[in-house]
């Protein structure tokens, strides 16, 4: 059976997606393509709607939200619960903000990260050689990002993804995002900075985590020797061009691992944004090697 998958762009960033034809199994050409990359090597990133089966999303918040009261109570080794990135890494006692290597645990999070068209979207966009960044490296991660009192999260700095790991030559990547939930200025946003992944990004110089640059980092990461015409914030400061990011229930989110790119805090104390992120990358896995020196305060 031939499968297609329609693409159009509906606003600035957003693309179309029917998923009825999408399934790709056969390897066929998937129209609009050349369209979503064309918007992605210029932007950094793109947004697809309609490309998640709203069951298999559905299965996905089950399934992520036993696990997450697995980890809580205590029914899961340490390996699934992380206070890597947390406010207040005490709060962990109260509450799970994020599940690592969920796709251990939840088939639907598995079965949607390898879902034949979005592989075909995402090797047009890094190529044939992307893997999934799975259970030998960081994983996949549920995150529930509330700001409640009970939550250890609110919200992070301005960073690229690259800066976690500027010695690491896995790239070029890109991360992708499911959304359990439609974001707004209520329940927390993505802002990025378009076409910042053609900058030359500087390693970063100091970090939330305590963790020094290596000796071997490359002085700058992005697809030009072109400097950014901005210095990027530690914080929240607002970046001249960035723009809001928000999304329904069911979208994919793939951003490239060299874009400029923060979360908002939600306004609304019950507001809750969940989602599945990840990543693909296309160097050697075997060179992969965890720093997490993102340039990002919180």
């Amino acid at each position: 059976m031939r499968s297609t998958v329609l693409a159009t762009p509906a606003t600035f960033g957003v693309f179309e997606v029917d998923w009825a034809a999408n399934g790709a199994a056969d390897g066929a050409p998937l129209p609009g393509l050349a369209e979503i990359e064309e918007f992605y090597r210029a932007f950094g990133y793109v947004l697809l709607r309609g490309l998640v089966p709203d069951e298999l999303t559905a299965r996905m918040e089950t399934e992520c939200a036993a696990v997450q009261a697995d980890v809580l109570a205590g029914r899961l080794p340490e390996r699934y619960g992380s206070t890597k990135y947390l406010d207040a890494a005490e709060k962990a006692e109260r509450f799970v903000n994020y599940v690592e290597h969920v796709q251990e645990l939840s088939p639907a999070v598995l079965e949607t990260a390898t879902l034949p068209a979005l592989l075909a979207v995402i090797r047009r966009l890094i190529g044939d050689s992307a893997w999934l960044n799975g259970s030998e490296q960081a994983g996949v991660v549920y995150q529930d990002s509330r700001p409640g009192r009970e939550s250890g999260y609110t919200r992070i700095g301005w960073h690229s993804d690259w800066q976690a790991m500027p010695s690491v030559d896995i790239w070029p990547g890109l991360a992708f995002t499911f959304h359990l939930d439609a974001t707004s200025p209520a329940n927390g946003f993505l802002r990025v900075v378009p076409g910042s992944n053609n900058w030359a990004t500087p390693a970063p110089y100091r970090n939330v985590n305590s963790v020094e640059v290596p000796d071997d980092a490359r002085p700058a990461g992005g697809y030009t020797d072109t400097p950014p015409p901005v210095e990027m914030p530690l914080g929240f400061d607002k970046i001249p061009g960035e723009v809001a990011v928000y999304t329904e229930r069911g979208d994919v989110i793939l951003h490239d691992g060299y874009l400029w790119h923060s979360a908002s805090r939600a306004t609304d104390d019950d507001g809750v944004r969940r989602h599945v992120r990840g990543g693909y990358w296309s160097g050697p896995p075997a060179n992969y090697r965890p720093q997490f020196l993102k340039n990002a305060a919180r």
